[in-house]
């Protein structure tokens, strides 16, 4: 099994040494290193690593910022020289937390937590299954028929992506975002932030950089995805 990796840091030495840590590591594959946030999200567009290591305090665009706007099957591990963000990490769903000055030892748990999530991933068995215009989803110990069309939104928790349908209750159910969104239609299903899918034709409320929902629920659309968000409502802006 092979990992795609991209370290961030705006330390040169720090850069170095992440990188030289992933290149010792067998099943880890080093794909780019980033000396800011802005290189990083050009290189996860172009590489699609499967893990990032960076760095939360860096100029301009810091990691939290980066990890924040990213999807959410890309693993991350933070690094930083401030113990205090430890909890903030854990927030955005990293898988580990790494204090500076960082040893090989330390590098390498962390590197076993992404593979043993991948290894559990690749384990589990995929909760469901595809038709031409419906999707069927065990929730609730029940089996979902869901038409595409009546679904609004969705949101991903964790290992659980909970799906928004009009006029019915959300529905909790445990896979990745990544397995639903290949999926659904991307004709009419468009990913606008690393937490968040939506249904195109089922949009009705725009503001700023937010779709609303109901009234009341503000769905993000972050800055990897605004272009593409963009360039689809002006097609159809009178």
């Amino acid at each position: 099994m092979e990992i795609k990796c991209i370290c961030v840091d705006d330390e040169p030495f720090a850069l170095k040494q992440l990188s030289d840590y992933v290149k010792k590591t067998p099943y880890l594959k080093l794909v780019a290193e980033c000396k800011n946030a802005y290189e990083a999200l050009n290189s996860i567009s172009e590489c699609k690593p499967d893990l990032i290591f960076v760095d939360i305090n860096m100029p301009e665009m810091s990691g939290m910022d980066l990890v924040k706007s990213l999807s959410s099957e890309i693993m991350v591990v933070f690094t930083t020289a401030y113990s205090e963000y430890a909890v903030e990490s854990y927030k955005v769903s990293a898988i580990d937390y790494l204090l500076k000055p960082i040893s090989y030892n330390d590098f390498l748990k962390s590197a076993n937590k992404a593979l043993t999530n991948i290894e559990n991933h690749n384990s589990k068995h995929n909760e469901s299954s595809v038709g031409d215009d419906y999707i069927f989803v065990k929730a609730d110990g029940r089996i979902h028929k869901v038409q595409f069309s009546k679904i609004d939104f969705i949101e991903s928790s964790s290992e659980y992506v909970k799906i928004y349908i009009s006029g019915e209750k959300p529905l909790m159910s445990l896979m990745t975002m990544k397995n639903l969104e290949a999926a659904l239609p991307s004709d009419t299903f468009m990913r606008v932030h690393r937490s968040y899918i939506v249904n195109l034709d089922n949009i009705s409320t725009i503001e700023r950089n937010r779709i609303i929902y109901y009234g009341k629920i503000y769905v993000p659309v972050s800055e990897q995805y605004k272009e593409v968000f963009k360039e689809y409502v002006e097609k159809r802006f009178l």
